[in-house]
């Protein structure tokens, strides 16, 4: 049975700081594309990051130079350090794991609140 659980969300103030983690269980995690994706209070869903097996990382615009997706194999888990965070990036963020010719999976989500 395959699960992804975060943790890590809060409520936090403008410019302050927050890691999400992912810990994943039922699969390859090695194998796995991991990312991290976002669903606003008004209702979108937004890519947030990705992080290949290979190691390769790409970021909406909007979080560029602020937020960093990394993974450490060893522990199945994948991780989205948030920094200079803004009220708009107030949302439940979602973990997504994609393995070759399977369906993703997702986890439950994690609630990041952003006050101003």
């Amino acid at each position: 049975q395959v699960q992804l659980v975060e943790s890590g969300g809060g409520l936090v103030q403008t410019g302050g700081s927050l890691r999400l983690s992912c810990a994943a269980s039922g699969i390859i995690f090695s194998g796995a594309n991991m990312g991290w994706y976002r669903l606003t209070p008004g209702n979108q869903r937004e890519l947030v990051a990705t992080l290949t097996r290979g190691g390769s990382t790409n970021y909406a615009a909007s979080v560029k130079g602020r937020f960093t997706i990394s993974r450490e194999n060893a522990r199945n888990t994948v991780y989205l350090q948030m920094n200079s965070l803004k009220p708009e990036d107030t949302a439940v963020y979602y973990c997504r794991a994609d393995l070759p010719l399977q369906v993703g999976y997702w986890g439950q989500g994690t609630q990041v609140t952003v006050s101003s």
